[in-house]
């Protein structure tokens, strides 16, 4: 497979990329050939995980949420994430914009008048009466345990992890790298190497559930506005333009592709905000209900963080429940994103502490989450009338997800115009998503942190929007459903493969007290040398000041 890498003109490792795009090839083809069957096997899958599993995700990124606060506040927060006094790489804004936009800003378009619409008109809790006030209260409470903390937790651990071997100790730009001080060598082998094939593909299937989400958006914003149909022709079209920008900012690379569209779009998306906020005639009450939303969520979130629905499950003996549907399902797709996302942080963190880090990359976009649905949560569903029985808006939501934010802006004045701007911004959240998606793809190839050759990081920008194209082809609607029972079955392994993840990290920090205090603290060169020492014996799990690039160990192999 060497000779065939350089043959084709690639840097990469052959084994990672030939086996991780022979792989989603044949995962296609078996999606073309055996749609139903395949339907049927994920289907059943997702039930069993989501029957007997669920309280493993929901218990599970508590846990590392509880695990990224005790990191950040405990003594390892000082460390710094690259050489010691390193300065950051980007400047704040930059880094905020950047992890926003291919986080989940598509996500939040999505959802931020769609979910709390849902919950208000559905209440999750038993007892509830739907649209009232109690309701509208828990739909924002849920809505924000969805698409902020907790979510941000998923992205923020393996984050951490891999900026912390990457940077600090510049182990290949791999997801195996993590597993170092439990693999050590063998992250060379075919473990490592499977590790790494296995977060491609987790990439791969979880950015395409998210281009089936904005590529619908999109299309139902130009129905809004020009009366096109829906279709799976106007899809693929969307799809297509947009890989094509995708691409474009490929070619330019990190600095001047993703963070060009990140800055342009985070401020646009802002903008809108504040427009919906001016000219909605509510402002007074949306001002406060983001501190009383504020203090409702942090009083809910112990709640919120246990709930595994047991009641509901008990009574439908189903053991599916409301957390099935919606928070089992959001954790399985995000984790499917923890690699895309770990790798793309840790690559725009260089030089930022454990404190900064986890600080920013938790709370600033959940923050920024808060406001944006209390302005169009609480604004939507005052529209629809608190205390009613419903309105067009609910019926609208109840009849299409992906139409609802452009049937909300048919409130406010100037409607096609901020429904166009809406209809942009999700497409330059798509297009962020997806080159920074396909860039970490290619660093997981390389393993060296640059991009690959031109040809290399265009074939996979392309991939991805193949993929989400021919799902919606060959599968229509069916297709979207099936990826999505995938993921929630791809979710399970890797959810397990994150969380052993950042326990290695844990491990790696525990064991490496003595050369942590030694850079922070200033110990004497005698407990240098002892704890060298300690390191010659294997009671220190990494060395340091040691080699243990591919290169090294293969030398040392031979």
């Amino acid at each position: 497979m060497d000779a065939l890498a350089r043959r084709l003109g690639l840097r990469t490792q052959p084994t990672i990329f030939f086996v991780s795009a022979g792989l989603m090839v044949a995962i296609l083809a078996l999606l073309l050939l055996f749609p139903t069957q395949l339907n049927s096997m994920f289907g059943t899958g997702r039930t069993w995980i989501v029957t007997n599993l669920g309280w493993y995700f929901i218990f599970g990124v508590t846990a590392w949420l509880l695990m990224l606060l005790f990191v950040a506040f405990g003594p390892y927060g000082e460390v710094t994430l690259g050489r010691r006094d390193e300065p950051p790489q980007y400047s704040f804004p930059s880094w905020f914009a950047m992890l926003f936009a291919g986080g989940i800003g598509t996500i939040l378009m999505f959802w931020g008048v769609a979910e709390p619409m849902s919950h208000f008109a559905t209440p999750p809790r038993a007892g509830v009466e739907p649209y009232s006030a109690e309701a509208a209260t828990d739909a924002m409470n849920f809505a924000l345990y969805h698409l902020s903390l907790h979510t941000w937790a998923i992205f923020c651990l393996p984050g951490l992890a891999f900026a912390y071997f990457i940077h600090r100790y510049e182990l290949p730009v791999r997801v195996s790298s993590v597993f170092y001080p439990l693999l050590k060598e063998r992250i060379y082998g075919p473990i490592g190497r499977g590790i790494d094939i296995l977060a491609i593909l987790g990439t791969l299937f979880g950015v395409a559930v998210s281009v089936g989400l904005g590529t619908s958006q999109i299309g139902a914003g130009l129905n809004a506005l020009f009366g096109w149909e829906n279709g799976t022709t106007l899809k693929v079209l969307i799809i297509v333009v947009l890989t094509a920008v995708a691409v474009s900012s490929i070619v330019a690379g990190l600095d001047s592709g993703i963070k060009l569209l990140s800055n342009i779009n985070i401020g646009m998306a802002i903008a809108l905000m504040i427009f919906v906020f001016l000219t909605g005639g509510m402002s007074l009450f949306l001002l406060r209900e983001i501190f009383e939303t504020l203090g409702n969520y942090i009083t809910a979130l112990p709640e919120l963080a246990l709930w595994n629905d047991a009641l509901a499950n008990v009574q439908k003996e189903d053991g599916w429940g409301w957390q099935g549907g919606w928070t089992v399902f959001y954790w399985a797709w995000t984790v499917s994103w923890a690699p895309f996302m770990g790798i793309f942080l840790a690559r725009i963190s260089k030089g930022r502490t454990v404190r900064e880090f986890v600080l920013g990359v938790l709370f600033a976009p959940s923050l920024f989450t808060l406001v944006w649905f209390v302005v169009f949560g609480w604004s939507a569903m005052q529209i629809d009338g608190i205390g009613g029985s419903g309105g067009e808006l609910s019926t609208a939501v109840a009849e299409s997800v992906p139409l609802a934010m452009f049937e909300f802006f048919e409130n406010y004045p100037a409607t096609q115009l901020i429904q166009g701007l809406a209809v942009l911004i999700v497409a330059i959240f798509f297009a962020t998503s997806s080159d920074s998606a396909s860039l970490v793809v290619d660093m997981l190839c390389t393993g060296d942190g640059e991009a690959g050759p031109l040809r290399q990081r265009v074939f996979w920008g392309v991939s991805e929007g193949a993929l989400a194209a021919l799902l919606i082809v060959l599968a229509g609607d069916k297709g979207l459903e099936a990826l999505q029972q995938v993921i929630t079955v791809v979710g399970l392994p890797m959810f397990t493969l994150m969380f052993i993840a950042g326990i290695a990290f844990v491990v790696a920090l525990r064991k490496e007290d003595l050369h942590f205090a030694t850079e922070i603290k200033g110990i004497p060169a005698d407990a240098i040398a002892a704890g060298k020492e300690a390191s010659a014996r294997g009671e220190i799990g990494y060395d340091p000041e040691a080699d243990h690039s591919e290169e090294a160990v293969d030398t040392a192999r031979d």
